[in-house]
């Protein structure tokens, strides 16, 4: 019998997850991941807060509520196995408002049916406890949430693909994916495109281009939009001892600044969240005139853009000034008012958006059997990533799925 060729499209988390995954379930496969830049986790999965999530927020039997818990517990385990920075540090979720406290106890029953370890309400006594710099009216707690670096959870699992007999092909970019005779998938790169029996897209910011040059359809479109974060010096950075959050507001599309002590052990403002002007440029001021261009001309952006105007006047504030974007971190923890912070990492974040301008919450993969793309795996895409694999390869190779 032949042997099976799969290709993954991406050295993301998501997509060295995938790879693994199917070197470990199917014997004597021939897998490739084909990864545009000179490194694995260049973008989304290298510049992101580092947070394992616990399963807080996400509508119960949504995609998101079944695999974060099974992820969170498999890149625990997975951490420990490669010896990977990892913490359970805890995390608050901080009322401020009586609409914040209804709010936070809906989250606190998502949470509880989504399985959620040891998660508890706190009044104002018990956030002192546990964030003693903290002020709210109330807390959501959930002492399982961690911290870890992703960024070496994806190099050990490219050392794990290597192990396995796989191959990781840095500075090679996927341009198109054809069916050819036979019924093989050609997956189109510079100087090592091949032909395959599977193809697999985990292609982040690029999930909707890659996608559509696979014959997909044009929506679910991705829009950029950038996060700053800011790190706090010494010695305001003492007051923090793990993650402490607000509590989201439903008008509003992002989440807001909030408060992150990071595996590093440094702590980290942010992120906030506006439209960047490229897909992959993370400098400020940078603009990619075809990333630009492509979200102007896009329908459901103009339509999510008059939807949310007060929201985009609210982030600009941080955007424009560090100043603003310090007082919205001290609506958690007033002491920071004083601090001295200096500008710390850029992300930006593949939001996918529907024509109609409404954001994609849950994860979206398209596709089964020869050809399946990951269309939206936005926050906790990361914490999930090992459960997502699974569930791709369910959908590849067929399988019981979740």
């Amino acid at each position: 019998m032949a042997e099976l060729r799969v290709a993954v499209v991406g050295g993301g988390i998501v997509g060295l997850s995938v790879a693994a995954e199917v070197l470990r379930r199917r014997d004597g496969a021939q897998v490739v991941v084909f990864e545009k830049e000179d490194q694995v986790a260049a973008h989304q999965s290298g510049r992101n807060s580092g947070v394992v999530h616990a399963g807080l927020y996400y509508e119960p039997g949504s995609l998101k509520a079944r695999l974060c818990r099974r992820g969170a517990e498999q890149l625990r385990d997975f951490a420990e196995e490669h010896s990977v920075a990892y913490q359970e540090c805890g995390k608050v979720l901080v009322a401020q408002s009586a609409e914040d406290e209804h709010r936070l106890a809906e989250i606190f029953a998502r949470a509880q049916a989504n399985g959620v370890p040891e998660v508890q309400m706190l009044g104002p006594d018990g956030l002192r406890e546990v964030e003693p710099h903290a002020v709210g009216r109330a807390a959501l707690y959930s002492p399982h949430t961690a911290i870890i670096d992703y960024s070496g959870v994806a190099r050990a699992l490219a050392g794990v693909i290597a192990d396995s007999g796989g191959e990781v092909r840095l500075g090679q970019e996927v341009t198109g994916i054809d069916e050819q005779p036979g019924g093989r998938i050609r997956a189109r790169a510079p100087w090592s495109d091949g032909e395959f029996d599977v193809v697999i897209t985990c292609a982040g910011l690029q999930a909707d281009r890659l996608a559509r040059a696979g014959g997909q359809q044009r929506e679910p479109a991705i829009v950029p939009f950038f996060g700053d974060y800011f790190v706090v010096d010494a010695p305001h950075d003492e007051l923090v001892r793990g993650l402490i959050y607000p509590v989201p507001d439903p008008r509003y599309p992002f989440l807001g600044v909030h408060i992150t002590r990071h595996i590093s052990g440094e702590v980290h403002l942010g992120p906030n969240a506006f439209l960047s002007f490229a897909r992959e440029r993370y400098g400020p001021g940078r603009v990619d005139p075809k990333d630009l261009l492509e979200v102007l001309r896009f329908p459901g952006f103009r339509r999510f853009a008059v939807a949310n105007t007060a929201a985009a006047l609210r982030e600009v504030r941080t955007v424009v000034s560090r100043r603003l974007f310090l007082q919205e971190a001290a609506g958690l923890l007033p002491e920071l008012e004083s601090a001295q912070i200096r500008r710390g990492p850029r992300g930006i974040r593949a939001q996918a958006m529907r024509a109609d301008g409404t954001l994609e919450d849950d994860f979206v993969i398209t596709g089964a059997g020869q050809v399946v793309h990951v269309r939206n795996a936005p926050s906790p895409g990361a914490t999930s990533s090992s459960a997502i694999a699974g569930h791709i390869v369910d959908r590849a190779f067929g399988g019981a799925g979740v």
